[in-house]
């Protein structure tokens, strides 16, 4: 029988140098270990990425305790290499996936393992240019395997040596169980028994390959109402009886997606409605614990959500079993993400390869993901060829599921890149990264008018918001509040449009992000409904609730804004439950109805006000307070900023850097000094360094009129600040010369309808 021998403990561990090297000041580590769980969210972009060992003694007693003994590491990144003994045995390429090496020839009676672990950059392996950090480091599992010379395959791409496929016909489902073994021989059969917990529903004996079993009255996986699962064991049996054995969970449904009424889940319509998921924690990385995972997917199931893109990789075996029991559908991808590499082909296939054999069974995951915004440099025909084999290999590979990506929203809905994969979805910022929260819905509809038989999802959406509050927000405020109001707009928007395939939010989570300058704590994408720490949910996170979920609750939103400078505030509150009561010191505001799950009060802000909001048997409290002045501690200070918005001065009806674009050339002076003041600056100084002609590009987007239009909904001090990714730099004198010509513009005055 299998032995498996954890070997998380006491490695030491060799920061910035080779095998090649003398090894010095090594440091004492557990696993999971990351080298960048630090200094990859702290800003700057500046997290160390290189090359690191991981060096630990073996006995070969200790280690050999079969005929075979494999080395099963189930996450390096983003790339490794094994040594024993100063012998290299293997390289693998790829950060996310599980992989293996017979170490059984090599052994002495005393060895040194030594794992080489490098995420520098490169550009052959995914991925290489992303709105995250990649962490390097030994950052999940390793073991030993020890299987006897005939055993489940354990070199199958990583995988477990058995693929179930389960079709459900009437009442009853047929399941294939194909099993791989090692050194198969005419004095081995497999046994399989599926069971219905402790009970055996039916078994099957065979020295095939591939054995067909039936269930009788199956009992479905249905997702969150009944996530059910079967086990399958299956033994190798020789004549001595049971030499390796596998217990593989997998569940039994039907699901289909349609164009025109969604996801569809054993017969019946079952909308995907969810979040997407990063694998890293403030102070952790991506070295995750069982019980961060498990965190992770309770605050996920209380959120309501009904799926997860699980983005933008492969994730840790351990968190798609908890898919599976808990019964989320599930998005699975490779991180062939914004950046195609034309040496870069081979390492999609593998990484691709590797992620349907280690998840085939995984009753959870509906759909591949073949890329992320590989659009940003537009559709080559290398590009375009590396999706089609992708495409075509996971339908070779899977039949059973169907194929997806995420488009950038600044992608043509007419390219032909977009008709690749059985269903489509596309990241869309309207309301965050300019354009306007109203543009969301119909940018939809229209999609869906166009290409009425393609399925057709959202699967980025969100804006950032950190600890900052107002009682006027307004997009690129950072603050809570404008967080709130944009999820309100896009859950109206999208929640009603039943033919959207799947939502997922941008992102359940705030994740390391080392390259990001933004909202005033750098380091980090803040566009999560739960803070990285996990320690805070902000307020978005229960307008999702409100809708998604039956068990009754009630929440008043802005705890964090207590010091209000106006005179009658406004506050809202979210509730599954169609009416809300709100009182102040005690005394009722009234009762308000909302079939939108929000309610809204206009509270009198006197002195201190103890607030109590009642929906049902359920209650929720705050408190505001009365100030003279706004509290600073709630104002955005951008560490690092040339011109904060505050410094900016704007005389009231004349334009300042703090105006919307589109605002701005909504009048003639306002168009002619974006055109021929603004626009020329911007001109010259793209074309400083740069050759004649040559189109400059703003993080992979040619800044063409799809761009300009979104751009709209940027004030001009904030797409300033956003030029540093395209190598755009004003200085502060240049930014205050700007706004003193803008100074000079009158607003156009708005006439009563």
């Amino acid at each position: 029988m299998r032995k498996i021998i954890n070997l998380n403990s006491d490695w030491l561990f060799y920061k910035d140098t080779t095998i090649e090297k003398v090894r010095e000041n090594g440091t004492l580590v557990n696993l999971p270990h990351t080298w960048n769980a630090t200094d990859g969210q702290d800003g700057g972009n500046d997290y160390f990425r290189g090359t690191c060992l991981y060096v630990k003694k073996l006995l070969k007693s200790e280690a050999l305790l079969n005929d075979l003994c494999f080395l099963e590491i189930r996450g390096a990144n983003s790339s490794a290499d094994v040594y024993l003994n100063g012998e290299h045995l293997a390289h693998h390429d790829g950060g996310y996936s599980t992989w293996r090496v017979d170490l059984t020839s090599h052994l002495l009676e005393e060895n040194e393992l030594v794992i080489a672990v490098d995420n520098a950059p490169n550009d052959y392996v995914y991925p290489q240019m992303a709105d995250f950090t990649f962490y390097g480091g030994l950052y999940r599992d390793v073991n030993l395997v020890c299987v006897p010379n005939a055993h489940f395959d354990l070199e199958y791409y990583g995988g477990e040596g058995v693929m179930i496929t389960p079709t459900v016909t009437g009442k009853d489902a047929i399941v294939e169980v194909k099993s791989f073994v090692k050194n198969m021989n005419e004095n081995l059969s497999v046994k399989v028994e599926i069971f219905d917990g402790e009970e055996v529903v039916c078994e099957s004996l065979s020295a095939d390959q591939v054995q067909t079993l039936k269930i009788e009255n199956v009992h479905l996986w249905h997702g969150r109402k009944d996530p059910f699962l079967y086990t399958a064991k299956l033994s190798l049996i020789s004549d001595n009886g049971v030499i390796d054995q596998l217990n593989i969970r997998f569940g039994c449904r039907t699901f289909e997606i349609h164009p025109d009424n969604g996801f569809i889940l054993n017969g019946e319509e079952y909308p995907l409605r969810g979040v997407s998921r990063h694998q890293d924690r403030l102070g952790i990385g991506n070295a995750l614990l069982k019980e961060h995972h498990e965190e992770d997917m309770d605050l996920i199931c209380e959120v309501g959500a009904t799926t997860i893109r699980l983005a933008h990789y492969q994730h840790d075996q351990y968190f798609y079993d908890l898919c599976d029991e808990r019964g989320l559908v599930i998005w699975a991808e490779i991180p062939y993400i914004s950046k195609h590499l034309p040496n870069g082909r081979e390492n999609t296939i593998s990484q691709m390869r590797e992620l349907i054999v280690q998840n085939y069974n995984h009753a959870s995951i509906v759909v591949w993901g073949l890329s992320n915004e590989i659009t940003m440099n537009g559709a080559d025909a290398d590009l375009m060829e590396n999706h089609n084999i992708l495409n075509d290999m996971v339908h070779e590979m899977d039949k059973t599921r169907l194929t997806t990506m995420a488009c950038v929203s600044m992608c043509k809905m007419e390219e032909p890149y977009v008709q690749i994969p059985d269903t489509v979805s596309y990241n869309h910022y309207f309301g965050w990264y300019g354009g306007d929260t109203s543009m969301n819905g119909p940018w939809f509809d229209k999609f869906h008018a166009m290409f009425p038989n393609k399925p057709i999802g959202c699967s980025e959406y969100s804006c950032e918001a950190l600890n900052w509050h107002t009682s006027n927000p307004v997009q690129g405020d950072y603050t809570e509040e404008y967080q709130a109001y944009y999820h309100e707009e896009l859950i109206k928007q999208l929640f009603t449009r039943k033919y959207l395939w799947a939502t997922h939010v941008w992102n359940m989570f705030d994740f390391g992000a080392d390259a990001r300058a933004e909202g005033g704590e750098n380091g980090q994408n803040h566009k999560g409904l739960v803070t990285m720490d996990r320690k805070y949910k902000k307020d978005s996170f229960y307008a999702y609730k409100a809708w998604l979920t039956t068990d009754p609750f009630v929440h008043i939103c802005g705890k964090r804004y207590i010091d209000r400078v106006e005179d009658v505030t406004k506050v809202t509150v979210y509730s599954n439950l169609p009416e809300v009561e709100l009182f102040v010191n005690g005394q009722s505001l009234g009762k308000k109805q909302s079939a939108e799950h929000f309610f809204y009060f206009d509270v009198p802000n006197v002195g201190e006000s103890n607030l109590e909001a009642v929906a049902g048997e359920c209650k929720d409290q705050s408190v505001i307070r009365k100030v003279d002045e706004m509290n600073q501690d709630y104002v955005l200070k951008e560490k690092g900023a040339i011109l904060n918005w505050f410094d900016v001065e704007a005389p009231e009806g004349r334009f300042s850097l703090n105006d919307k674009i589109s605002d701005i050339m909504s009048c003639w002076r306002g168009k002619l000094w974006f055109i021929f003041g603004f626009g020329l600056k911007l001109k010259k100084k793209m074309s400083q360094g740069k050759e004649k002609g040559k189109k400059t590009k703003a993080a992979g987007f040619e800044l063409g009129p799809e761009v300009m239009q979104m751009m709209g909904g940027f004030t001009v001090l904030r797409m300033t600040s956003m030029l540093g990714m395209i190598n755009v730099n004003l200085t502060k004198e240049e930014l205050l010369k700007m706004n003193k010509k803008l100074n000079k513009i009158r607003k156009p005055i708005k006439k009563d309808k």
